[in-house]
């Protein structure tokens, strides 16, 4: 693992609402001989996680990146379907298969859309990320799960080498152009596709964002401002799965930021 990768995953984890919390926490200890100094550190901690773990905040965070891309009535057809990795657990023991993760909906979808007549080929493109790296690479995984759903193995093409989103457009762009294919189908997580379509365009690709994976309908927007008030106040309370899904959200924001930046 190179240095400026193990960077790229740590330094984020610092400005999650977890990791911040976790830092103030370590301050309050310090500081316990300026007792109004660990009191702010301990609110802050507190307002935090209040914050980031409640219904409202997450939702708005979320939904402000999954519609960005809403999907159309009638996908436009393309030489090829490109699926992002990040969805799959390796068969490792004790599992008999490889599993999907809550973002699985992207191969399943995919796999979808090709029996639909979408397009001919899917391009599943995910290597082995250093921290989780196994036996197989997300792409194979995903290739394996899209043999399951259907898709015919011949249909199917892989890409191995990459470990984020940056990559995975820089090396499906090498994979693709050079069979003269510049028009894809682009699926993955809605809340991810604003960053992708962004990273994608800049290879040069022309691409049809085909979103899956989302955690805000219009149903549960509706509902999460309907007043009924024994449901908002148990809403008051932080919950993990909206804290995981603010720190998702954020992690998207934070990466929109950085390519920005680094016109990376």
């Amino acid at each position: 693992m190179t240095m400026a990768f193990f960077l790229s995953k740590l330094l984020p984890l610092l400005v999650y609402p977890l990791g911040l919390v976790w830092i103030l926490l370590l301050a309050a200890l310090a500081l316990q001989k300026r007792l109004s100094w660990q009191r702010t550190a301990l609110w802050l901690a507190f307002a935090l996680i209040w914050l980031g773990g409640n219904s409202w905040v997450s939702a708005a965070l979320t939904r402000a990146l999954e519609w960005r891309y809403l999907p159309p009535e009638d996908l436009p057809r393309a030489p090829v379907i490109v699926v992002l990795s990040g969805v799959t657990f390796p068969a490792e023991y004790p599992r008999s298969t490889v599993e999907i993760s809550g973002g699985g909906d992207r191969v399943i979808y995919a796999a979808y859309l090709y029996h639909q007549g979408v397009a001919p080929h899917v391009l599943v493109s995910g290597g082995n990320v250093p921290l989780v790296g196994t036996g197989s690479t997300d792409a194979e995984d995903m290739a394996l799960l899209l043999e399951m759903l259907g898709v015919p193995r011949e249909a199917v093409w892989l890409e191995t080498r990459s470990r984020n989103t940056a990559e995975n457009a820089r090396y499906s762009w090498e994979f693709l152009a050079e069979r003269g294919i510049i028009r894809i189908v682009l699926v993955t997580s809605a809340r991810h596709m604003p960053r992708a379509v962004k990273l994608f365009e800049r290879q040069g690709f022309e691409v049809i964002p085909a979103p899956t994976d989302y955690s805000v309908t219009r149903a549960s927007w509706e509902r999460l401002w309907a007043p009924d008030w024994g449901a908002q106040f148990l809403r008051l309370f932080p919950t993990v799965s909206n804290l995981n899904r603010t720190t998702g959200a954020l992690k998207e924001l934070l990466g929109i930021a950085y390519a920005r930046l680094t016109n990376e």
